[in-house]
């Protein structure tokens, strides 16, 4: 039997999109007979840990130093990688004992060494001699939860019901989004149902003070694992740009996205620029615009529309496919 290793953490600051991205791959590969163990560690944010053990995926503790993650892997036949903070000591030491790796990365590379890197960002190009390079959204990594729901055609929005909206910002919502668009939501005056999600009790606290203006409902929920079923429910989505972004795409559900941190620029610009997204700006600076922005989304229909039809032919939902048939490639001979 083959089987595979993850690298990757979680946390209350770095967020959850390593580990989601990470749980797609795996869940395609065990999906093929592929057993996947995750090295992780998770920063006690206890839907992390759901996210692994709902799904029956195995995880510990990472080693510290190269010279522990070589032992840990002894028994395994490839390494996927995906992290901001691992020395890159970490990979070149695998690869040096002779066991295949892949690394997820966005944009930067950060020093890791591969046999394949894959980067699913909108138009990403990797070209490393002598590496594999996945580059762009077929390759985007995405859970069978989002997959499943994707519909056949590109949603067509219509103005006979209140617009229902979704609001997150990751598992953890580090830099407290929730709130300050909520607030944004009240302020456009028109008509919603909103379910909010508030990433823990003081985030829903200030949620709760939000005051909605007539014909706006807000619905104040913690992290759930039916997000996809509500997006997919969905009339309006508005979040980070990071990885869930491409899940938004592959529903070909409207989204009004703003960025949080520096390393979410690059895909904020590019899904701006190409139309499958309307962009808010950045977070913490988000004025009238902003409020305008929503505003012509909750009222337009044909707006979400255009929107809807753009994002849903960019993400077709197969790149876990893709990935793992590379990834199974380069495996060594299962012992």
């Amino acid at each position: 039997m083959t089987t595979v290793g993850i690298r990757c953490d979680a946390g209350a600051r770095t967020g959850v999109g390593h580990l989601v991205r990470c749980v797609a791959l795996a869940e395609e590969l065990v999906s093929r007979g592929v057993g996947v163990r995750f090295l992780s560690d998770l920063g006690g944010v206890e839907w992390a840990e759901s996210q692994l053990t709902s799904r029956g995926l195995p995880w510990s503790p990472p080693p510290a130093d190269p010279a522990g993650l070589v032992a840990a892997v002894a028994d395994l036949d490839a390494l996927v990688i995906d992290s901001y903070t691992l020395p890159p000591e970490h990979s070149i030491a695998v690869r040096a004992a002779g066991w295949p790796v892949l690394a997820i990365v966005d944009g930067d590379f950060r020093g890791q060494t591969a046999d394949i890197y894959v980067d699913q960002n909108l138009d990403s190009v990797v070209d490393v001699p002598g590496a594999l390079g996945l580059a762009g959204l077929d390759y985007a990594l995405l859970r069978s939860s989002v997959r499943s729901l994707r519909p056949a055609t590109p949603p067509v929005h219509t103005d006979a019901r209140t617009p229902k909206v979704v609001a997150f910002f990751g598992g953890t919502d580090a830099y407290r989004a929730a709130p300050e668009i909520a607030v944004l939501l009240a302020q456009t005056g028109a008509r919603f149902d909103a379910t909010v999600i508030g990433a823990n009790e003081s985030l829903r606290d200030e949620l709760h003070a939000v005051v909605p203006a007539e014909g706006q409902r807000f619905d104040i929920i913690p992290p759930t694992d039916d997000l996809p079923k509500l997006l997919a429910e969905a009339d309006l989505a508005v979040s980070a740009s990071g990885t869930s972004t491409w899940e938004l795409l592959c529903l070909g559900l409207p989204a009004a996205l703003v960025w949080v941190v520096d390393n979410q620029i690059l895909g904020y610009d590019r899904t701006i620029a190409r139309g499958f997204g309307a962009g808010l700006g950045r977070l913490g600076h988000l004025g009238v615009d902003a409020v305008d922005t929503l505003e012509r989304l909750l009222t337009d229909a044909a707006a979400r529309t255009e929107l809807a039809q753009r994002a849903w032919s960019a993400v077709d939902g197969r790149g876990v496919e893709r990935v793992a048939d590379a990834l199974l490639a380069k495996a060594r001979s299962p012992r």
